[in-house]
């Protein structure tokens, strides 16, 4: 099926069919990617295991519960669903094939003005059987509603998906998602939030595990107000690909967004990639935007390729900015812990645990940020 024969018209089509080229639910209209595109050129395509060019079979065995707290729905539906596709159309192949091949999705739904006492809960756990594995997630936070949803991935898996977050009305949602595959699994993702008028949107990504995990996070905005946060923290281990491709669209009035993402690498051949791309439209004005992403790298033979994109189509704006930095730890920090009796490993261990811990704190679900604490910390001891 095409993009013109879905039963509905979501309001996301114009933005990706303009910012990503083609956009279509159909996995015929996306060409089978080379690696030469410029979305592809960083992602080692042939780490995929077939994700990319359909040659992997659906034979995987990923599980996604959820665990909801009272008032709070959770349900499986087909894609024939009216709530489903509405806010994200597929914007490249491995998206469009995730959208294709997956069996239900799971639909969690806040009711108009709840405010649940509990984070909503989504496990993704990977079975450790061969094959491919596809997924699709939509969370629908009604207007005057508030939530906070944690998104867990684990195991050993071949994995796309789609998630999709609708904020209504001058609706909250607060989302924390948390990559600790097993070293040999395969994540592919796009993440897309749609802001109604006045919503808040709140998002923290925590990348750690896996081979080769790519995740794409995406807002845009169908009325003024709308205030979008994007944080994410990763740390990268020899011979890891963890890459994080963000697009922010201002195409309404007075809408904000900041995004700001740290990485550490050690290893071989430990790479990330992080791509920022804003666009503010001619309509946006008032728009608020920055952009942020540092990586430390800490050994020889790790690489960091860091590339914000700002398009700024109108002159009336409220703010406008983005900043990348890459580099090894700061030779006057270690020096200034070491020259108060602290030793070198443990200096090391501080500076760093630092740079990560500015963003880590503000997790605000206490057992999850004790949790990415404890992890960064285990990678520090390897």
């Amino acid at each position: 099926m095409g993009l013109n024969e879905k039963p509905h018209e979501p309001i996301a089509r114009l933005q990706h069919e303009t910012l990503q080229g083609k956009a279509s639910y159909d996995l015929a209209d996306f060409e089978v990617p080379t690696g030469r595109e410029e979305a592809w050129r960083f992602t080692p395509l042939s780490r995929l295991k077939g994700l990319h060019n359909g040659t992997a079979q659906v034979t995987g065995q990923v599980v996604t519960q959820a665990y909801t707290p009272a008032g709070v729905s959770a349900e499986w539906v087909g894609r024939e669903d009216a709530r489903i596709g509405r806010a994200y159309v597929p914007a490249d192949r491995v998206s469009a094939q995730a959208y294709s091949a997956f069996e239900k999705a799971l639909v969690v739904t806040v009711p108009k003005e709840a405010v649940p006492g509990e984070p909503i809960r989504i496990e993704v756990r990977g079975g450790g059987a061969e094959g491919a594995s596809y997924g699709h997630i939509v969370v629908r936070v009604e207007p005057l509603a508030e939530a906070v949803v944690i998104i867990e991935h684990q195991g050993r898996a071949v994995y796309a998906d789609n998630v999709e977050f609708v904020v209504g009305d001058g609706a909250s949602l607060k989302v924390v998602s948390l990559q600790e595959w097993d070293d040999d699994a395969v994540h592919v993702s796009h993440h897309h939030a749609q802001l109604a008028k006045d919503a808040t949107f709140r998002s923290f990504v925590v990348t750690l595990g896996g081979d080769l995990v790519r995740l794409s996070p995406s807002v845009s905005y169908t009325a003024p107000g709308g205030d979008a946060d994007l944080a994410g923290v990763y740390f990268v281990d020899a011979g890891q690909h963890l890459e994080h491709r963000l697009l922010v669209d201002h195409s309404q009035r007075s809408c904000r967004s900041h995004v700001d993402y740290r990485g550490a690498l050690q290893g071989q051949d430990a790479h990330a990639v992080w791509i920022g791309d804003v666009i503010i439209r001619v309509e946006a004005e008032g728009t608020d935007t920055y952009e942020l992403n540092r990586n430390l790298i800490l050994t020889d033979g790790a690489r960091a390729d860091s590339v914000p994109n700002l398009e700024i189509l109108t002159g009336e704006v409220a703010g406008a900015g983005h900043a990348s930095a890459s580099g090894r730890l700061d030779d006057e920090h270690i020096f200034y812990l070491q020259a108060r009796g602290i030793p070198f490993d443990e200096a090391r261990r501080l500076v760093i645990r630092g740079f990560l811990g500015q963003l880590i704190e503000r997790i605000e679900v206490d057992e999850i940020r004790e949790r990415v604490m404890d992890a960064v910390e285990a990678e520090l001891a390897r």
